[in-house]
């Protein structure tokens, strides 16, 4: 079987990693992009939003909480801005020429974080993410479920190693109960897309359920003939 078999005509794979604040994304997406180089596949780690040179100024902006006051609607089109970009100068060239895309965060956080936490309708989301996303869904994604206290503890922690907290960060407690409790919902909705992960679980534990719930669901990739071999760790997750 071939990932182009999978994909439905491009060659590569996507797959996203999501879930709340602190829920260890980062540390894992180059845990398994270290397995697969390590075997000699071409990968590319990337983030939202982000993983672009004008992404990259547009997340400055919204993490700084430039956007807040103007309400969930505008955040949701400076997100789709940033996607538009990322997806044109990154993500679909990599996929195109066969490599194997892990991206921290893509549309369901804008789902949930500017939707179910921020009150947008679903229907205009969805209408959004037509036009941005179109054909280039993810193969796989990956949901970090996490304790919200838990996540915003870690996460603020790091904050407090590095900087303030985000904009995002900064919420209350409720919106972050929110925030899961969407990531579940999406999960529920898509299964042949989603798996669900335990991040609160040990790190070597969380990347033994992501190899499992990878292998299963994306045998192109073999990674049960991947043998183990040292790990890179992200120093932090990014937002």
């Amino acid at each position: 079987m071939t990932g182009q078999i999978l994909t439905g005509g491009r060659p590569g794979l996507f797959l996203t990693f999501e879930g709340g604040e602190g829920a260890g994304k980062s540390t894992q997406i180059a845990r398994l992009a270290a397995r697969l180089r390590g075997a000699g596949r071409p990968v590319v780690t990337t983030r939202e939003p982000g993983g672009s040179p004008k992404a990259e100024d547009i997340r400055a902006a919204l993490l700084a909480g430039l956007a807040k006051p103007y309400g969930p609607f505008a955040e949701a089109l400076l997100f789709s801005a940033a996607r538009i970009d990322h997806l044109d100068t990154l993500i679909r060239p990599a996929l195109a020429r066969g490599e194997t895309v892990l991206c921290d965060r893509f549309s369901d956080s804008t789902r949930a974080y500017q939707g179910a936490a921020g009150g947008l309708e679903p229907a205009l989301l969805a209408s959004l993410e037509r036009v941005v996303v179109g054909p280039t869904r993810p193969d796989l994604t990956l949901i970090l479920d996490l304790d919200p206290a838990m996540g915003l503890a870690r996460a603020r922690a790091r904050a407090a190693a590095d900087d303030a907290p985000d904009r995002f960060e900064a919420e209350a407690l409720e919106f972050h109960a929110r925030l899961r409790a969407a990531f579940l919902a999406i999960a529920a909705a898509e299964p042949g897309r989603c798996a669900v992960i335990d991040a609160g679980a040990p790190p070597d534990a969380v990347e033994a359920a992501i190899l499992a719930a990878v292998a299963a669901r994306l045998p192109a990739l073999r990674l049960s003939e991947i043998p183990t071999h040292s790990r890179a760790e992200a120093p932090h997750d990014a937002a």
